[in-house]
């Protein structure tokens, strides 16, 4: 034994090296039967694929100009960093953007700003900025809700994020009046941290269905009962990153804690079919949505990723006829998704978010419902500039997923499919998620909320106008061709949009049914904050 502690401390570092260099060298020669690369040029194939395994970091961070990268550029991204810290946001010397692209979109300012009156809610308070309409008011829902925010979370399921991500974005939606979309994957204890919920019922009714699978109502009137923190119900026909297609929680994924928020069994793939059982064809969308308001006594909406328009026109047809129907629908942009989706779909099935937001819009003001609807719109619209876009074309409230992650921490590095998220935003390794903290990071979803809402305000008084809801389809310019480069969004689309009755912020402020913060009678949830885990 002495003899080989000799001779193997006898070995200098060089020969260390060598002697590595060589097993690696019989290890893809002989041993190898995948690589044909390694096989062939063993040891150095090997860097071929490390570098592959680093490239979108090098690229990111090396490579990649401030405009180039999707689906957030650097300066976007800095954007949504700056404002969740509280911090500069603004930019110098000029834009550096080629505002002679094809899409680019201009705002059109007026020669004078709106000047607010000296006791307009906004002096006192820069953020506020609520929805124009209340969901649920047309339809005499039970219990009607105001967005105290035109800016909220989108869905995103505890499950496909973490819990200590979840908790974060609650929290920070509770500072800053906004709502939180739970996603389809149930309502979890990191939901439950005071902010408005609006609690989505997806193609697997998690968290809602019997021990078959099946949707359960009674279980859906329950979890309302139990949590005053609910104020409307979103039933997902589809999602904008995979329409049609369902999704798939990876058993990985699926934790103890998870199968029992979800009533799945742990360790095995949480499937969401693409298509829903507890309704059939368009009429059967319709009764479903009126029976859950019944039970429920809360606002119904839909969300949906745009393709086809013969059962949008089938739907509006009947709402017109019934008078019944969604009080609010989410129109999910084919640019949007914060999972994973195959290629396929997540690159060319379903309407970026401007063409479906204007085939459907176009469908439901051709039957007058515009005024009984609230739209809200999704995929890529979390910056002020494309805000002012889309409310000009119709939009109520936007809702925000990827820039919402961004303010938590997340750095864009497209691993959310594979549990290995670095930043422990999309997650379920207690390891990589305990980096977050909490209350750090709930401040800034805080700040990247109130930021926007002022910027946008700030948008919005620069064009004339007190709130977005007043937004024309003249107020916004966009590039088109070589031939006729630049068109106001009525020209372009080839629609106006619906007036929506406004009579100032004041009154939005007074509203009994606005949510958040704002409305003093707002119950606590029935959790035990105490009790919840990160």
């Amino acid at each position: 034994m002495d003899s080989i502690l000799t001779f193997l401390g006898a070995i200098t570092w060089w020969q260390w090296i060598l002697i590595f260099v060589v097993l690696v060298a019989i290890k893809d020669v002989f041993f190898n039967k995948t690589h044909t690369i390694k096989h062939n040029f063993p040891v150095v194939g090997n860097l071929r694929y490390f570098l592959e395994s680093i490239g979108p970091e090098l690229r990111q961070y090396i490579v990649a100009n401030n405009r180039e990268e999707l689906p957030f550029d650097r300066i976007q991204r800095s954007w949504v960093y700056a404002s969740a810290k509280n911090a500069n946001n603004y930019e110098g010397f000029g834009t550096d953007r080629d505002i002679n692209e094809t899409n680019y979109i201009f705002v059109n300012n007026a020669m004078i700003p709106y000047v607010m009156p000296e006791k307009h809610p906004n002096r006192k308070d820069p953020y506020f900025l609520p929805c124009a309409k209340v969901m649920g008011l047309a339809n005499n829902r039970k219990k009607p809700y105001r967005p105290a925010s035109v800016i909220n979370v989108s869905a995103m399921s505890f499950g496909s994020l973490s819990a200590r991500a979840i908790a974060s974005l609650n929290k920070g939606v509770k500072k800053a009046s906004a709502y939180h979309n739970t996603g389809e994957g149930g309502l979890s204890p990191y939901h439950q941290q005071g902010g408005d919920i609006i609690f989505q019922i997806g193609t697997a009714y998690f968290g809602i269905r019997d021990e078959n699978g099946n949707f359960s109502m009674e279980s859906l009137k329950k979890l309302v009962e139990d949590n005053p923190s609910i104020k409307a119900i979103e039933i997902k026909l589809s999602q904008g990153a995979k329409p049609g297609k369902g999704g798939v929680l990876p058993g990985t994924k699926v934790t103890k804690e998870i199968a029992n928020i979800r009533k799945i069994p742990m360790g095995k793939d949480a499937i969401s079919p693409p298509y829903h059982t507890a309704f059939n064809g368009t009429q059967g969308l319709i009764d479903f949505i009126e029976d859950i308001a019944a039970e429920t006594g809360l606002p119904v909406g839909i969300k949906a990723a745009i393709g086809k328009m013969d059962q949008w026109h089938e739907l509006a047809l009947l709402i017109k006829q019934q008078e019944k129907g969604p009080d609010f629908i989410t129109i999910d942009g084919g640019e949007g998704g914060t999972g994973a989706a195959p290629p396929s779909f997540a690159d060319h099935v379903s309407l970026p978010f401007a063409y479906g937001f204007r085939d459907l819009y176009k469908v439901f003001k051709n039957h007058d419902l515009t005024d009984k609807i609230v739209f809200i719109g999704s995929g890529k619209l979390g910056f002020p500039s494309k805000a002012a876009m889309a409310f000009s074309m119709g939009v109520d409230c936007i809702n925000v997923a990827r820039e919402a992650m961004l303010s938590v921490g997340c750095i864009q590095a497209k691993s959310c499919h594979t549990n290995t998220c670095p930043t422990g935003v999309a997650t379920q390794s207690k390891w990589l998620q305990a980096g977050i903290n909490v209350t750090e990071k709930a401040e800034r979803v805080n700040f990247y909320f109130k930021n926007f809402r002022k910027e946008f305000i700030e948008v919005t008084h620069a064009c004339g106008y007190e709130h977005p809801c007043q937004f024309t389809m003249d107020d916004v310019d966009i590039n088109l061709s070589d031939q006729d480069f630049t068109k106001t969004l009525a020209a372009a689309y080839e629609y106006h949009k619906v007036e929506v009755p406004f009579e100032g912020i004041r009154a939005l402020q007074k509203c009994k049914y606005l949510g958040g913060n704002y409305n003093k009678k707002q119950s606590e949830s029935s959790i035990n904050k105490e009790e919840v885990r990160y």
